[in-house]
């Protein structure tokens, strides 16, 4: 069985259980620079370079992992939001991303196959490419609107570099999330697409998206539906929606993308809205209350957490979507269906 298979036969069982941020954790385990830095001998600080803790204390990120899984995640990320070409250049580490990217999914796998063999339930692991900091819709110059900083090709050619590394370490699929550029998103299926060619088999691909504000579209100005139309074509094995606000003004977004998604629904809000510090607040019972009336909705296949979510959310929601009856697929009629920054549908 395919791991695309598996994962939507296990979807029809029940609702399956992501993983929440690893940032929080790791800011929990106030790592000082030397933590971050080890003995890689780069020469700019290494200091919040979350990534490269997979190289310097994998310690460190086994044992987030390894919590998440004992809360009840079926599906573990690798820790490697920023483990890209461009990112790491700000830290003068770019020539170690495939080995970050390796090492990170090697932990991920050596933790997901200890869960399994340990009660009988699969696990699965979801290399994690972040949207990167640069934009291929938008020009940073004001002045000069049709600049861009990198071209379709760079962008791909890094996430092609990313996605690689992540497959060889073991990999079952790879999460593009936290999509404010759709153009961004389409450089990383095409990328992924490439991988596939060179290894002859299928790469599954999961895609979640971010919105930037309460008008429901992200950087690039798309809406979810017009998303979903940019990007349906590379037939993700999940879409959704992560980050962006908590469970409570994300719901509508999700809604929507449900009834017209003809894959699983995939979905990890913030927990809750910052406070005026930055920090998030939002209990693990909050959360869960709000994720268990998505799960009996049917709005979603898969749940999880993002920004300021931690091992006890996750368990939380577990607890509170047990026994929910799983998300089925909407059927969709055929017709044409075009994106700009909103959806058009042709019927047939």
């Amino acid at each position: 069985m395919s791991i695309r298979e598996a994962l939507n036969a296990a979807a029809r069982e029940r609702i399956l259980l992501f993983d929440g941020a690893f940032g929080t954790m790791i800011q929990r385990a106030k790592l000082a620079e030397e933590d971050f830095a080890g003995d890689l001998g780069l020469a700019a600080s290494q200091g919040g370079n979350n990534d490269i803790l997979a190289l310097t204390r994998p310690d460190v990120i086994r044992d987030i992992t390894a919590a998440y899984l004992a809360a009840g995640s079926d599906i573990v990320s690798t820790n490697t939001f920023s483990a890209n070409r461009i990112s790491q250049a700000d830290y003068g580490a770019e020539h170690l991303v495939s080995e970050i990217n390796f090492a990170s999914a090697r932990i991920a796998r050596e933790a997901a196959d200890a869960a399994a063999n340990a009660d009988g339930t699969a696990r699965y692991v979801a290399g994690a490419l972040g949207p990167t900091n640069k934009t291929l819709t938008l020009s940073p110059n004001v002045e000069d609107p049709g600049y861009r900083e990198i071209d379709f090709d760079f962008l791909a050619e890094v996430y092609r570099e990313q996605a690689t590394a992540l497959v060889e370490g073991g990999v079952d699929l790879i999460l593009v999330e936290t999509i404010f550029d759709t153009l961004n998103a389409k450089a990383a299926i095409f990328a992924v697409r490439q991988l596939e060619r060179e290894l002859g088999r299928e790469v599954p691909i999961a895609l979640s998206m971010t919105l930037t504000d309460l008008s429901g579209r992200n950087l690039s100005g798309h809406t979810v539906e017009a998303f979903w139309f940019a990007v349906r074509h590379a037939r993700p094995v999940a879409v959704g929606l992560n980050c962006s606000f908590g469970a409570e003004q994300l719901r509508p977004y999700v809604q929507a993308l449900s009834k017209i998604g003809e894959t699983l629904l995939l979905a990890y809000p913030n927990a809750g809205l910052p406070n005026e510090l930055g920090e998030y607040d939002e209990p693990p019972e909050e959360t869960a209350a709000m994720l268990r009336e998505w799960a009996h909705g049917g709005h979603a296949n898969i749940l999880g957490g993002c920004c300021g979510s931690t091992p006890e959310h996750i368990a939380a929601i577990a607890a509170a979507v047990r026994g929910a009856a799983p998300r089925k697929l909407p059927t969709v009629q055929p017709a044409t269906r075009l994106t700009g920054l909103e959806p058009f549908t042709v019927p047939a």
